[in-house]
């Protein structure tokens, strides 16, 4: 909460850190190597994993990388979410990030609201350490707009389009196929429990997952 540039200090009541593009900045002084990041609580699927280490593997300077996944796959059957709707350009190029909120299952399939095929970010992303210059911009930036606020937070999906906007950085999108599972709800963990044990089943992941440690 009180992890902030010089000169920063939070409004007196506020009680929670500053966001996903926050957590990252944290980090600055001790990651030195390509890196990727992910919601601890969520699962992303083998696929998505792959994609992004091809990446991470080649990636230099302000390059940078979304792993976007199906809007079909990343829904719940117990109420409304909230996605971001991606957008590319013909080379593959991230260009921007749409926050949709309320979108339920009956929204999806042919003739609805949504195709189902629409790209949407998980905040699934693949970084260098090039990130830190222009996130530390923008963050002091956000803090000086908004740091009077007890609840702003600053959001890596807002942070990444802002760069690639002012031309510091170029971040790639990578579609998936890949089923995302989260437990939006308490009723969607019976789902998310089946849907891993049956990837377990399948051969896809061992079980424990590190049986040495």
């Amino acid at each position: 909460l009180d992890a902030l540039p010089a000169g920063f200090t939070p409004p007196a009541g506020r009680e929670k850190p500053w966001g996903t593009g926050h957590a990252v900045w944290c980090a600055r002084e001790t990651v030195r190597e390509n890196f990727a990041v992910i919601n601890a609580d969520d699962f992303y699927g083998s696929d998505s994993f792959a994609q992004l280490a091809r990446f991470l593997g080649a990636a230099r300077g302000p390059e940078f990388a979304m792993v976007g996944f199906r809007m079909r796959n990343t829904l719940s059957e117990h109420g409304a979410v909230s996605r971001g709707l991606c957008a590319a350009g013909p080379d593959g190029a991230l260009t921007s990030i749409t926050e949709v909120h309320g979108i339920v299952p009956t929204d999806v399939g042919a003739g609805r609201k949504y195709s189902g095929e629409e790209i949407v970010s998980m905040n699934w992303w693949g970084f260098t350490p090039a990130l830190f210059a222009g996130l530390d911009r923008q963050f002091r930036e956000f803090l000086a707009a908004r740091g009077s606020e007890e609840k702003a937070e600053f959001y890596l999906p807002a942070a990444v389009p802002g760069m690639v906007a002012r031309g510091e950085a170029v971040a790639r999108l990578l579609p998936t196929s890949a089923s995302w599972f989260g437990v939006t709800y308490r009723e969607d963990k019976p789902r998310v429990t089946a849907a891993i044990a049956a990837l377990v089943s399948a051969g896809q992941y061992a079980s424990p997952l590190f049986p040495n440690l």
